[in-house]
């Protein structure tokens, strides 16, 4: 596939606007034709999985995903074939999750059952927001975006000190414990120690001893205390990643990506024109 961008005209110029610009009357009705499609798609993968309704439409239902599944295929090499950085677009968010929302019916003939994980196209449902030209929402969600990025290495170093608490934990309730107490083993005392300390609190292992109890209090304790750390992570990410001024929904020809400001005229994320040349 060229690497070059589509210019105004040309057949992936005009497939470009059609497939991934929502501001044109073609390009809206596409949209709203894939959101169908996409919900249809969804709607008869839920209903296979209903034993009665598969007994009796089972044979429709599979065609329709077999039918949506091969338009689904075709759109997302057309989606290839008109951008000027395919590989680019295929490593983006939407590339992954264009490519993944086809591949379990594939598999499905090699694995039976995986065509159920066909219910990923419903993160395709996000472009929503870019249809109806939601901007607002696609500045919020490309904020959020950005915080979680940022706030990654933070978020794997208190992760990594989580793990390490309730297998701390985990053991020494297994010493407390012992047998008597449902606490067979240390996996058995970490995943309590998991259940206690998300709050959850599934009851099917509970600590008897005094010792064992004041352990799980302080656990719980612990608990409600840690759930207000991830919180303020993301929410200083956040306050970082807000950005003045309102954002289009016009889509990079090189690369697809959105989120760009009205009066920008380079993509923010790759560089290229975001009017290509005549």
């Amino acid at each position: 596939m060229s690497t070059s961008i589509p210019t105004n005209g040309s057949l992936r110029h005009r497939l470009h606007t059609l497939i991934f610009e929502a501001d044109t009357p073609g390009g809206k009705a596409f949209d709203v034709a894939l959101l169908l499609s996409i919900l249809a798609s969804v709607a008869a993968v839920c209903l296979e999985s209903v034993e009665s309704i598969r007994a009796e439409h089972g044979d429709l239902l599979r065609a329709i995903e077999w039918g949506l599944t091969i338009a689904f295929t075709l759109e997302y090499v057309l989606r290839l074939y008109c951008v000027g950085s395919p590989l680019r677009y295929a490593r983006s968010f939407y590339g992954v999750v264009d490519l993944l929302s086809i591949l379990p019916t594939y598999l499905s003939l090699v694995f039976v059952g995986t065509h159920s994980l066909a219910v990923i196209r419903a993160l395709r449902l996000l472009r929503v927001f870019r249809v109806f030209k939601l901007g607002q929402f696609i500045k919020e969600a490309d904020v959020l975006m950005h915080a979680l990025a940022g706030a990654r290495r933070k978020i794997m170093v208190f992760l990594g000190a989580i793990v390490t608490l309730v297998f701390i934990l985990g053991t020494l309730m297994y010493l407390v414990e012992g047998d008597e107490g449902g606490f067979t083993s240390i996996p058995e005392g970490v995943y309590w120690a998991i259940v206690t300390m998300t709050t959850v609190g599934y009851g099917d292992i509970a600590p008897v001893t005094v010792l064992g109890k004041f352990i799980a209090s302080v656990v719980m304790i612990c608990g409600y205390s840690i759930i207000a750390v991830p919180t303020g992570i993301i929410g200083v990410e956040m306050a970082r990643a807000m950005q003045p001024g309102p954002v289009s929904t016009q889509a990079c020809p090189s690369c697809s990506r959105e989120g760009h400001r009205h009066d920008a005229k380079y993509c923010r994320y790759c560089g290229q024109a975001l009017h290509p040349p005549v």
